[in-house]
């Protein structure tokens, strides 16, 4: 069986809200992709729905975000502490609680039309966290999973030992995905005492430096990651060419590998891509 094609982008340094905008339209898209072959009078398998799969890598300024069944009382800091430290925070739309973005911390959003692989987001969420675990595994770090507990985990099973690696939170809709994980590498996890992450009190946030007592190159953990999940998903990953990245609202101009900006809004433009 042929592979499913997944478009790579790396978005380099990009503000939460400009990805999460950036995300929404290519789930979108994919919406409207369902929502007109839906219609169509011939019989058509959701195999054939002409949905395009996305992966986006992105390092965000330091920003807290709320999920869905987040509770406010796990943010320990004053809202006027918090803008004097230069942090942002958005309630959004994904699955979870609390947790931190920002700098060297690897965001992974993949965008994935699942009927086009599996209608199961347990499964989903259990391969997302084996790339990780996998990624970990390069590096001769052991990890799992915490029984009851999205996210990869290091000494899961030794109480008092926990240490959370890598947060997961997602949205599904018509088996479209959005949001995904936050894999902290050199990660300053001093951002994380201002909150209870994930709403969990008594289990540490550690980092991959932290683990292996050194800092690792960020560049090099990406094609690693893009390695496991091309392995996990069965897919393979194909980077754009492009020197702009048309979506539906915003054209994407890319200065140099890693670095977008928004140049200019759009009217909507079909999402074809170029790519290898």
């Amino acid at each position: 069986m042929e592979k499913q094609k997944v478009v790579f982008r790396d978005l380099g340094r990009m503000d939460y809200k400009t990805a999460w905008d950036y995300q929404d339209v290519l789930m979108k898209q994919n919406l409207e992709a369902k929502a007109n072959d839906g219609n169509q009078q011939s019989a058509i398998s959701n195999r054939n729905i002409q949905t395009k799969h996305f992966l986006l890598f992105v390092e965000h300024p330091p920003v807290y975000t709320l999920g869905k069944s987040g509770k406010m009382e796990n943010v320990l800091i004053s809202e006027r502490e918090r803008k004097e430290r230069g942090i942002e925070f958005f309630q959004t739309n994904r699955g979870g609680d609390i947790t931190f973005h920002g700098p060297e911390q690897i965001v992974g959003y993949p965008i994935l039309d699942l009927e086009k692989f599996y209608t199961d987001i347990g499964r989903y969420l259990r391969e997302l966290e084996e790339v990780i675990i996998l990624t970990l595994a390069d590096y001769g770090v052991i990890a799992g999973r915490s029984k009851g507990e999205t996210g990869v985990w290091i000494d899961a099973e030794i109480k008092g030992a926990e240490r959370k690696i890598c947060a997961m939170g997602v949205r599904c809709s018509r088996w479209i995905t959005m949001h995904g994980f936050a894999f902290n590498i050199n990660t300053d996890l001093s951002y994380f005492n201002y909150i209870i992450p994930c709403g969990i009190q008594d289990k540490k946030v550690t980092s991959l430096k932290e683990e292996l007592g050194h800092e690792v190159p960020m560049e090099e953990v990406k094609e690693r990651l893009k390695r496991n999940f091309e392995k996990v998903f069965g897919v393979e990953l194909r980077e754009r060419l492009l020197s702009t990245a048309i979506t539906g609202v915003y054209v994407l101009a890319v200065s140099k590998p890693g670095r977008c900006g928004i140049v200019k809004k759009y009217s909507p433009l079909p999402f074809t891509t170029n790519s290898r």
